[in-house]
């Protein structure tokens, strides 16, 4: 594409939809990225952003390299290095849907209740659907497995399951206003940067005698905050 400067984020997945353990990541990027040498935009294709079996190797190769330096390549099983990983690569048009698909992975855990049919003799029956088919299937495991599979997927405290990267990193020395900018430019578009009003908000009164409300203080349970004012 001629530009270094790329941004993208990346969403971690770690489950199918039996509670399998699955985990992948999913990245969602810009088409195009930023040259710091020219400061101008450049476009990828339409329908092609970077050749997937060289950056499949390329990804298994850089992985590897990590397990080694932290010392953890001999604890995965060896058959794990000796299948070809692969890398998808497709367009999804402005990218919304995408969002939309990636979003319960973020927020929702590896399943909802409302998908748990019964709890019965040590047996928990839930539904899930196949890749591809809207038909719902049941699936039935002992209690013990079920938790076993549900907890493969509780991430270790502190983990992070979504991180930015390139210049949609916080720490980016080119902000987004600039990417902007540099893309009106070479696509002659109009961005528009919505600034919200803040409003102030009216200041309350009682609904008995009309007079000026002063917050005092916030009581929550078994705690009392008090705000002291001047």
């Amino acid at each position: 594409m001629g530009g270094d400067l790329a941004g993208f984020f990346g969403v971690l997945h770690t489950w199918g939809r039996q509670l399998q353990y699955h985990p992948h990541i999913h990245y969602i990027i810009p088409g195009g990225a930023l040259s710091t040498q020219d400061g101008k935009w450049h476009p990828s294709r339409i329908d092609y952003y970077l050749p997937v079996n060289a950056v499949s190797k390329m990804f298994k190769a850089k992985f590897i390299d990590e397990m080694k330096k932290n010392g953890l390549y001999s604890k995965a099983p060896s058959n794990a290095w000796d299948k070809d990983w692969n890398i998808n690569v497709q367009a999804v048009g402005n990218g919304e849907q995408s969002v939309k698909y990636l979003a319960p992975y973020v927020f929702k855990v590896a399943i909802s209740d409302s998908r748990i049919i019964k709890v019965e003799d040590r047996v928990v029956s839930f539904k899930y659907k196949k890749s591809g088919s809207q038909r719902w299937r049941t699936i039935s495991l002992d209690v013990m497995e079920f938790l076993r599979r549900f907890l493969q997927h509780v991430l270790p405290s502190g983990f992070m399951k979504i991180r930015y990267y390139g210049f949609l990193n916080p720490n980016s020395s080119v902000s987004l206003d600039e990417i902007a900018a540099v893309i009106q430019q070479m696509f002659g578009l109009k961005v528009v940067n919505k600034k919200n009003e803040i409003k102030a908000l009216p200041t309350p009164v009682c609904p008995d005698c009309g007079g000026d409300l002063e917050f005092c203080a916030l009581i929550l349970p078994f705690r009392v905050i008090l705000v002291r004012s001047g």
